[in-house]
């Protein structure tokens, strides 16, 4: 089953132009569901989406929809934050959070898209630093939403938001503002959502999980061998040598003088040891 459903993944991922983002960040949840039945999920969002649909005067304008979707959304049916639970990894896999009716913003956000979609409203997912926000553009300008209660943020209350960021080096204040509010890419939304599951599995040690996200983000990201290093490493940590092997032994031969190569090629003598055993 994994096989296929990072098959299925791979098949949703492959073409830039024409990636399904809720169809492929639900598919991440068959990591810990494999049974998942990705087909209803998506009827049952299908079905929130046409029911808000049916409440719309035919001119209604896309700040007026914007409103009841919003009511609906964060009202009615009561997605907020998981600010009691911040760090569960529920709230990254969107069938839980169509469940729970809590995530954290990107989850929230991917959601809030796929039924703003549906009614013909455009919005799309900003990868701000520390928080992921969603836009609009309208005929006055863009209105930027935050995914955790869908308040629309000011640029004052954007810029203080940048502000801790600024102190770091690569969040130069010199930067305007726009810069931050770029739309988002499904496939950049996608490694986001990854990266925040991979952080939570590896401050765990919870290798199995590690590795999930590992594949997906090969997949994701053919061309960055560091994620072929990271999933080597899920693979030594998961005693699978020959697998580990090759992720470790290609990030060398692409990096041989990045800072971890030497630690890198200190593991290699045992994992190759273990391969004999094996065989």
């Amino acid at each position: 089953m994994e096989i296929k459903s990072l098959d299925y993944f791979a098949s949703l991922v492959q073409e830039d132009d024409s990636i399904p983002l809720f169809e492929a960040a639900l598919a991440i949840a068959q990591d810990v569901d494999p049974n998942l039945d990705l087909a209803a999920t998506q009827a049952e969002v299908d079905m929130l989406a046409a029911k808000l649909q049916r409440r719309f005067p035919s001119d209604a304008s896309s700040i007026q929809k914007l409103r009841l979707l919003n009511h609906f959304f964060y009202r009615e049916l009561g997605f907020a934050g998981n600010v009691n639970d911040y760090y569960d990894p529920d709230n990254s896999y969107l069938h839980r959070v169509i469940s729970t009716r809590r995530g954290i913003p990107i989850s929230l956000a991917v959601l809030y898209m796929e039924l703003a979609q549906q009614i013909g409203l455009n919005v799309k997912g900003i990868s701000f630093p520390g928080h992921f926000l969603m836009k609009l553009t309208v005929q006055s300008g863009e209105i930027v939403l935050d995914p955790f209660n869908g308040a629309s943020l000011s640029r004052e209350e954007l810029e203080e938001r940048l502000e801790p960021y600024f102190e770091q080096q690569s969040y130069p204040g010199a930067i305007p503002l726009s810069y931050y509010l770029h739309a988002a890419h499904p496939r950049e939304i996608l490694v986001r959502m990854l990266r925040n599951l991979k952080t939570l599995f590896v401050e765990h040690l919870r290798w199995q999980r590690v590795l999930g996200v590992q594949q997906r983000l090969v997949i994701l990201l053919p061309d960055e061998i560091t994620e072929r290093r990271d999933r080597g490493l899920a693979y030594a940590n998961l005693e699978c040598p020959q697998a580990a092997l090759l992720d470790l032994e290609a990030y060398l031969a692409e990096r041989p003088y990045a800072p971890d190569a030497e630690a890198l090629r200190s593991k290699l003598p045992e994992l190759r040891e273990a391969c004999k055993r094996m065989n």
